[in-house]
């Protein structure tokens, strides 16, 4: 199987493009989607030109939403192409939908008939509802999963036989266009469905595929990563605060910090110790700062936060799968 390499356009704030995965780790993505036989042919008509296709939006919630505004300004696809299923009592999601100039419906059928590619955006417990649907036509088109804890398996085993699915872990900074998103591939899925699927999450930030067990470390890392420097932004503000600074201007500053390493780790692709260490000069005010970030165990405490949200995803799909 041909994996693609290299560089990945990125929407990050001034930040156009992304680092390529180790070698080792791609071989490593290559040998598991491998382990499990051969992918099948594209399910995706050759014909579609895949600059310009139909998305059809299974749940309209604010992921789908960002996905379709990601998909426009990237120039993907465009609003009039596009249709999602709303509740109707969802007019918040309703009118978002409507300014992109696209339709929403209440039910699924539609936007299965609709769409080139489908984007199953439903809560995980809304699934096993959604899923039998397909049967009706026995519709076969590309769909990408992105229901929190629901696995391949369970999806291919509620889908007629051979649908080509890709489960994906995008997370919520894809909001403005700064996502870091996952993907892996079903048994149907092809090369062709991995490329539409990495170009699509592509328009709302970085995306790369990786093999199924590594949903739950990203969702914890990645997924909920955002919630953790939320928690770093707010004590770094806050002890300027202390320190005397208006906490309009903390804010901006500790927020503007955090972008500005983590472009710093991508852009120079040094190692963040390096990185570190470069600016801790001997008895300086930064190795001191550090110094007391070590004693008060701040890489033991995301390192734990880290493993016991992965356990908790596991969880949580364990449940699911239950159910």
């Amino acid at each position: 199987m041909k994996m693609s390499v290299g560089l990945r356009t990125s929407s990050f704030a001034k930040l156009n493009r992304c680092v390529p995965w180790n070698l080792n780790v791609r071989k490593y993505v290559s040998d598991q989607l491998l382990a499990d036989g051969e992918v099948k042919k594209s399910r995706i008509p050759l014909n579609i030109d895949t600059n310009m296709l139909k998305i059809g939006f299974l749940g309209g919630g604010k992921m789908a939403q960002a996905l379709a505004k990601g998909l426009i300004r990237a120039g993907l696809s465009k609003g009039e192409m596009m249709l999602a299923s709303c509740l109707p009592t969802d007019t918040g999601s309703i009118e978002t939908f409507k300014e992109m100039k696209s339709n929403t419906v209440f039910t699924n059928v539609p936007v299965i008939d609709h769409g080139d590619v489908l984007i199953l955006s439903v809560k995980p417990q809304v699934v096993p509802k959604v899923l039998p649907e397909f049967r009706i036509h026995d519709n076969k088109k590309l769909l990408i999963s992105i229901a929190m804890g629901v696995s391949l398996a369970s999806l291919e085993k509620a889908l007629p036989k051979e649908t080509p699915v890709i489960r994906v872990m995008p997370n919520t900074p894809a909001l403005v266009g700064c996502g870091a998103t996952v993907f892996a591939r079903g048994k149907y899925a092809s090369d062709k469905d991995a490329e539409i699927t990495e170009k699509l999450f592509s328009a709302v930030g970085i995306c790369e595929e990786v093999p199924e067990t590594f949903i739950d470390p990203v969702t914890a890392l990645a997924g909920s990563g955002p919630a953790y420097i939320y928690m770093v932004i707010e004590a770094m503000a806050d002890g300027g605060v202390k320190m005397g600074l208006t906490r309009p201007i903390a804010y901006k500053l500790a927020a503007q910090t955090v972008l500005g390493a983590g472009t710093m780790v991508l852009e120079t692709k040094l190692h963040p110790g390096q990185l570190k260490d470069d600016v801790s000069s001997p008895a300086g005010s930064t190795i001191t700062g550090v110094h007391q970030l070590e004693k008060h165990g701040l890489r033991s405490a995301i390192i734990t936060a880290v493993e016991a949200a992965t356990l908790r995803c596991k969880e949580v799909s364990s449940q699911t799968e239950k159910n």
